[in-house]
């Protein structure tokens, strides 16, 4: 069992508050990833469920029972860190059993132990290397198997793969996804790669400003952020947002046309994705704008379209796109994929 339950969790530094009362249930065997931008607290409402940091309010409970005031060794669970704090005079073998030697454990559970790991790891062939000998991946990797000898109630990975250069962290991404559906255990990941997050959650929890901006599929998050933070945050490129009117059934975007409105209540803003723009002659759709700058990445062109008033939007092409670089456009929305805020900033229910 790895269910964990925060209860109106706060914690003060002094008088800076950095965590604001959060509520949140996490699954047993579920991932969740916690994300956010620099200074959000999530690494810090990790480290609070770990033990690591005191609970200044609120309770911490695993499993039902309560853990607020426990120790880390009381709350059977297992961190990863960014760095992999492996001992370099050891071998894997001895690094990944160094805990359960400690423990006094037998030798013979040690060994078992450290070889299902390996497995599970393909580490069989390394275990007699020392971390000087090995790859940054194989390393990271030295790391999990280290805590998963220990047979935790829960994983809680803090920006395990920072070290990486982008093929490994591909590579790791991979692993710990298949980690996860071997394994079958209750896993919290704090990144802010929005692609290890939208790659290996179940469930997102968004931070900003240490309280929970939305928390939800990866899907969910995209599809329907439920405020504007959320609606910038999750995508890369970022959802385009524009201030708009609303009346008698349409939309208008500041200096634009008039498009179907499909929320509940008055909107003062409109978010659509990249991918849901169509590009097409100067007049068509929602606004006019002109190309100024064309990303290519191979697959996909990301062109950034002047909007005069609106500032710069992201439209996303395939690759053999054709428009080029001051070519007068007119932007198409696909209005049942558009997004909208009042003026608080939270999202409105389609109508």
């Amino acid at each position: 069992m790895g269910g964990i339950t925060l209860s109106a969790v706060e914690k003060w530094f002094g008088e800076l508050q950095v965590i604001k009362g959060i509520d949140l249930t996490i699954r047993d065997g579920e991932f969740i990833v916690f994300v956010g931008p620099s200074g959000c607290g999530k690494s810090t409402l990790l480290r609070m469920i770990g033990g690591l940091e005191e609970t200044s309010r609120g309770g911490i409970f695993i499993d039902d029972r309560e853990v607020t005031d426990q120790p880390p060794s009381r709350r059977g669970l297992s961190m990863v860190f960014q760095s992999y704090a492996l001992y370099p005079h050891m071998s894997v073998r001895d690094n990944m059993g160094f805990s359960l030697k400690t423990a006094g454990a037998p030798a013979q559970e040690i060994r078992a132990k450290v070889d299902a790991a390996a497995q599970v790891l393909k580490l069989e062939a390394l275990l007699d290397r020392r971390p000087k000998e090995l790859s940054g991946g194989q390393r990271q990797r030295v790391a999990i198997g280290r805590s998963i000898v220990r047979d935790p109630t829960a994983f809680l990975f803090d920006e395990p793969l920072s070290n990486l250069d982008a093929s490994l962290r591909v590579e790791m991404r991979y692993e710990i996804a298949k980690l996860h559906q071997s394994l079958k255990s209750t896993m919290i990941y704090v990144t802010h790669d929005q692609v290890e997050a939208m790659t290996l959650a179940d469930r997102i929890v968004v931070l900003d400003g240490g309280r929970i901006a939305q928390v939800g599929s990866p899907r969910e998050l995209y599809e329907r952020p439920a405020n504007l933070f959320v609606a910038q945050f999750i995508g890369s490129p970022k959802m385009n947002i524009m201030p708009c009117s609303v009346s008698g059934g349409h939309y208008r975007p500041e200096g634009g046309r008039e498009g179907i409105y499909r929320a509940d209540g008055p909107a003062t803003h409109v978010g659509i994705r990249p991918e849901h723009i169509t590009l097409g002659a100067k007049g068509q759709g929602q606004l006019d704008g002109v190309v100024d700058v064309i990303e290519y990445l191979g697959a996909d062109s990301f062109l950034i379209v002047d909007g005069g008033a609106l500032g710069q939007l992201t439209v996303r092409q395939t690759g053999e796109s054709t428009f080029e670089v001051g070519a007068e456009v007119g932007l198409i929305f696909d209005e049942a994929r558009a997004s909208f805020f009042d003026e608080e900033g939270l999202a409105l229910g389609l109508g």
